[in-house]
């Protein structure tokens, strides 16, 4: 029971991050917005929080540092294409090389520093409970953020009026915009909101998952973040699922090289991506559902009428 405690804990650290950066960029492509630079914001939010947590010897103002690193970028994101209608595709992968060429940078001096990890809340009486006690209520802060943030999603973008808002600017933001709606204003909150849930997920890589800065540290979840989205039919439930489907999927590969199994670790290595390009696969084959649950208006730009 250990071993396998050990395991599932493993899986939700692994896990988190997916979660988060999956959910803040799937309200972005819910208002119809297709930010391709989550790995990027991602990248920048672990350097900014680790070195912020190195500079203040509190790892919430890291936290707090690697979300204002993710915000920060995606209104660089949401000024080129909102605002300058540059192409949404070609940004994002712009966003995604700047972060990683910036964060090496940033980080140059923090190489090789011992981190300040981000210490489990344990919540009294249910974590005391066997088994699920450790796994769901003694855990980080981050963790307990992500699952309300999911929660907050789905009552927003289903239960709201705002919400309600949204998803039409995402479905036929002409029609939302004869309306009255604001469409570039929701767009620009839509965007900064993915930001700032790109940049938490990668404060979680560098103050929990582990506590160090690494150069490319983020090695391409925000990819599998942006593939998690499709998987779950842009839906916030299915994210949870998905992302620590994905995440038992990186960890497994780990223990089984600790366990000694004789297969490549370079085959091993590569798990979560194989198992990213599989699921898209199977996505693909039920295009009708594909096409009705995807925003009509996804990555087309918008120009108000003057």
């Amino acid at each position: 029971m250990g071993i396998v405690e050990a395991i599932l804990l493993s899986v939700i650290t692994a896990a988190t991050p997916l979660v988060l950066a999956a959910a803040g960029e799937l309200v972005t492509e819910r208002s119809g917005v297709l930010n391709l630079g989550v790995e990027g914001m991602m990248i920048m939010g672990a350097v900014c929080a680790f070195a912020a947590t190195q500079l203040t010897g509190s790892p919430y103002v890291g936290a707090l540092a690697g979300v204002a690193a993710g915000a920060s970028f995606s209104l660089l994101f949401a000024f080129l294409t909102l605002t300058l209608v540059a192409n949404q595709v070609a940004t994002g992968l712009a966003l995604t090389l700047l972060g990683i060429g910036a964060s090496g940078m940033i980080g140059e001096g923090f190489l090789g520093m011992q981190g300040i990890k981000l210490q489990p809340i344990a919540i009294p009486l249910l974590s005391e409970l066997p088994v699920v006690g450790p796994l769901l209520f003694r855990q980080d802060a981050i963790f307990y953020l992500s699952i309300a943030i999911i929660a907050g999603i789905h009552w927003f973008l289903f239960r709201s009026r705002a919400g309600l808002k949204l998803r039409a600017v995402g479905d036929s933001h002409g029609s939302a915009h004869a309306l009255g709606v604001h469409v570039i204003g929701i767009r620009y909150l839509a965007v900064l909101f993915g930001g700032a849930c790109a940049g938490l997920a990668g404060a979680q890589l560098s103050l929990v998952y582990t506590p160090q800065w690494v150069e490319n540290m983020s090695a391409g979840r925000g990819w599998i973040a942006l593939a998690l989205v499709v998987f779950s039919s842009w839906r916030p439930w299915r994210i949870v699922v998905g992302g620590y489907l994905f995440g038992a999927v990186s960890i497994s590969q780990l223990h089984a090289q600790a366990f000694g199994i004789g297969i490549p670790s370079q085959f091993l290595s590569s798990l979560p991506y194989v198992a990213t390009i599989v699921v898209l696969i199977l996505i693909s084959h039920n295009r009708r559902m594909t096409l009705i649950n995807t925003p009509a208006s996804l990555g087309k730009p918008f120009v108000p009428d003057r």
